[in-house]
C-alpha cells in the first residue's frame, strides 16, 4: 500500500466505519438492479423498449458500472471489504498520517483495518477536461432562464417527412399518421436548444428550429427548461464517476427515467401497446399536461444540478492547486 498521500490531496473530511458503507453499496445495487435486470434481460433475448432501454443505450454508462457504489471525493471505506477498490483506478490507501488523524492507528498494526479513498489528484488530472467542462454547463444552464415553450416538439421533428426519411423508432406507429405529424410540426414555433435532440432532426426539419445548436455552442445554450438538459443531469454524474456519490448519481438517474417517460408520452408516437397513455401536445389540454411536468422536473433538476455542483467543487479545488 502506498505510504504517502499524493502532493495536494484532498483533505479526509470522512471516514466510514463497514457497518455504516456497506449497507450504502448494498441499497445501491439493489436500486440499480431494478432498473439493469429487466433490460439486460430484454436485451440476451433480442427484445426493445422504448422507454425503459433509453438510459442504457443512448448514454454510455453501462449496467455493471453503473451498480458500484462510490461515496464520493474525501471518503474513506474502512475494512476488509474496501480491500478490493484498491485495484480499482484512482483508489489508495490512507496514509499513516491521514490513519491517525482519523484515529485508526497505524496500517502494519496487528488486526488493522484497510481504509481506502479516491485519489483526487490523479483523477483530477486525468479527467481535467471533463471536470471544466461540467461545471461549465452546470452553473451556465442554472443561471439561465427557463424555456416552458417546446412542448416537446424536438420527437417531432425527428420524425417529420417520414415517408421520405423514416423515423428513429422504426418498430413503432405514428400517432396521427405520417401526414398529421408532419401537419404539427408545420403549425408550431419550433425552439429547440438541446443539440443533442437537434442533432437527430429529419433534413427537412433542421431549417425549420429557430436555432441552430451546436456542440461549441452547447455551453451557451442550455438551459433548465429542457427536458434532455435535465435528463443529461445523469451523463455528467457518471462522467464525473467515483467523485459522485452513489446516491446522487441513481437520483439523476432516476430523473431522467421518469422525464424519458414523459418526452416519449409527448411524442410522436403510439405507445399505448406499451401501457402508455400520449400526452396530445398537438391540443390545449396536452400543452397544459406538458408545461406542468416540465416544470416540475426543472424544480427536481435544479436540486439535483446544485448537489452535482457541489460535488464536484473539490475536484475543481484539486485543477486550481496544481
Amino acid at each position: 500500500m502506498p505510504s504517502s498521500a499524493p502532493p495536494n490531496a484532498a483533505p479526509v473530511r470522512a471516514v466510514l466505519a463497514p457497518d455504516e458503507w456497506l449497507p450504502r453499496a448494498r441499497a445501491h445495487a439493489e436500486r440499480v438492479a431494478r432498473f439493469a435486470e429487466p433490460f439486460v434481460a430484454r436485451r440476451n433475448a433480442g427484445k426493445k423498449h422504448p422507454i425503459e432501454d433509453f438510459l442504457f443505450t443512448y448514454y454510455t454508462h453501462k449496467p455493471g458500472q453503473l451498480g458500484r457504489w462510490h461515496p464520493g471525493v474525501g471518503v474513506a471505506l474502512v475494512g476488509h471489504d474496501a480491500v478490493e477498490r484498491l485495484a480499482w483506478k484512482h483508489c489508495r490507501a490512507l496514509t499513516d498520517g491521514e490513519r491517525a488523524e482519523a484515529g485508526l492507528g497505524p496500517a502494519d498494526a496487528p488486526g488493522a483495518s484497510p481504509a481506502v479513498v479516491l485519489d483526487a489528484p490523479a483523477y483530477a488530472a486525468e479527467r481535467e477536461e471533463t471536470i471544466r467542462f461540467c461545471g461549465i454547463i452546470l452553473r451556465g444552464t442554472a443561471a439561465r432562464p427557463g424555456n416552458f415553450g417546446c412542448f416537446g416538439l424536438h420527437e417531432w421533428a425527428m420524425a417529420y417527412r417520414s415517408e421520405k426519411f423514416g423515423i428513429r423508432h422504426e418498430y413503432l406507429p405514428l400517432r396521427l399518421g405520417a401526414d398529421g405529424t408532419d401537419r404539427v410540426v408545420e403549425e408550431h414555433r419550433i425552439r429547440c436548444t438541446h443539440f443533442d435532440a437537434f442533432r437527430f432532426y429529419s433534413p427537412d426539419a433542421v431549417p425549420l428550429n429557430e436555432l441552430q445548436p451546436t456542440r461549441a455552442a452547447q455551453r451557451e445554450l442550455e438551459q433548465p427548461g429542457c427536458l434532455h438538459a435535465n435528463m443529461d443531469l445523469y451523463k455528467w454524474a457518471y462522467k464525473l464517476g467515483p467523485a459522485i456519490p452513489g446516491e446522487l448519481l441513481m437520483d439523476c438517474f432516476e430523473l431522467a427515467w421518469r422525464v424519458r417517460t414523459m418526452d416519449m408520452q409527448a411524442s410522436p408516437y403510439d405507445l399505448t401497446d406499451w401501457g402508455f397513455e400520449p400526452i396530445a401536445i398537438e391540443t390545449p389540454a396536452g400543452k397544459a399536461a406538458y408545461v406542468e411536468a416540465q416544470r416540475g422536473f426543472a424544480a427536481e433538476a435544479a436540486a439535483l444540478r446544485e448537489r452535482l455542483t457541489t460535488a464536484l467543487a473539490p475536484l475543481e479545488a484539486e485543477l486550481a492547486a496544481r
